[in-house]
């Protein structure tokens, strides 16, 4: 790479190319956007003028310049373009849901191993301000052994939306589990560690739907229990984190405007550049010399500029990786167990993997 410059292609400027991709690597001189493949409308050329519209992945991998392609196309295709990407010697970040199966998730992480090739999975929700927050809660070790927690991700969409052929609504892509399910399912991973077994129930509850909108997992683990839950049907939505420990309970709402910012045209920075709404703080309960404490947590600042930094990093200086390749098959085997369980009404027993 000329003058650690990571020359990128996006493989798509739909929703994804244009608010969570596009801006960051325009914004960071450490990446040189080049362009995007577009199927039929062209617009990318409107926002960033110096960028080609390609017409094909293979004019993608084809061009020897490009270094990391971003394969952000609709989940079934993940897979199968990521693997084009890597067979063409360029590293790759694949958007969440990293694939279908966690079978396809391992062959990809061996391939960009065999090919000594950089494999990303974009989870974008390790940098929201309210998962850093619930994080550095954890890591205070106030609430002491934490025994239950709770990550919900909920949205007011009660009727299947109008625009076109969704993905995340067909079978192929695997539904809500595999769109917002896929980040809490992360989050529980990256912070608790892998779970023991699963058990999972699923509902459609949205007229017409063919594919989940209710999801509600538990993680069992030797000393705890973590609930994943997420539903298209709550007006006012519950708190995203609930953690008690033996000795504090801790309570955050899902309050991260990074995503509203950007729909909004929000040009984003790299530092401090969006706040969260006024009361929603984190409230943490907890003893303390045996006097029950009350604190507001002030939320931790969250940038999914850093996401593409630790990227930059890890290509060019060999830091570790935001989310690798594994760190995605790991999720995929937690959420195959899930859809197990789900088509057997059984617990699932999920098996240790040591990475290579």
């Amino acid at each position: 790479m000329t003058n650690k410059t990571i020359n990128t292609a996006i493989l798509g400027y739909g929703f994804s190319g244009s608010i969570f991709f596009a801006p960051f690597l325009h914004l960071h001189e450490g990446f040189l956007l080049k362009g995007a493949w577009e199927r039929s409308k062209k617009k990318i050329q409107n926002d960033y003028p110096y960028v080609k519209s390609y017409a094909s992945l293979e004019e993608i991998i084809s061009d020897d310049t490009i270094d990391l392609v971003v394969v952000n196309t609709p989940i079934d295709t993940h897979y199968t373009y990521a693997k084009k990407v890597l067979e063409a010697g360029k590293h790759a970040i694949v958007e969440k849901t990293f694939t279908n199966t966690a079978a396809e998730a391992r062959e990809l992480h061996e391939l960009a191993t065999v090919k000594d090739l950089h494999l990303f999975v974009y989870q974008n929700r390790r940098y929201d301000s309210d998962f850093l927050t619930s994080k550095k809660v954890l890591e205070s070790g106030k609430l002491g052994k934490l025994k239950e927690a709770i990550i919900s991700y909920d949205i007011h969409l009660p009727e299947l939306r109008k625009r076109g052929t969704v993905h995340t609504e067909k079978p192929k892509s695997g539904g809500e589990f595999n769109n917002r399910g896929s980040h809490i399912t992360d989050q529980a991973v990256e912070l608790f560690g892998f779970p023991d077994a699963v058990f999972a129930d699923f509902a459609i509850f949205r007229k017409g739907g063919e594919v989940e909108d209710y999801v509600d997992v538990i993680l069992y683990y030797a000393d705890k229990r973590v609930k994943l839950r997420e539903t298209n049907i709550s007006v006012h939505r519950q708190d995203a984190y609930i953690f008690h420990g033996l000795n504090g309970s801790f309570f955050k709402s899902r309050s991260d405007m990074q995503e509203d910012r950007l729909l909004a045209g929000t040009i984003p920075m790299k530092t401090h550049w969006c706040d969260e709404p006024e009361n929603e703080e984190g409230r943490l309960y907890y003893f303390q010399d045996g006097k029950k404490m009350v604190e507001t947590i002030t939320t931790e600042d969250g940038n999914y500029y850093n996401y593409f930094e630790a990227i930059y990093q890890s290509v060019v200086n060999g830091a570790p990786a935001p989310v690798s390749g594994w760190d995605g098959y790991k999720t995929m085997l937690v959420m195959d167990a899930a859809r197990k369980s789900m088509e057997t009404g059984k617990m699932v027993t999920v098996n240790p993997v040591k990475e290579y």
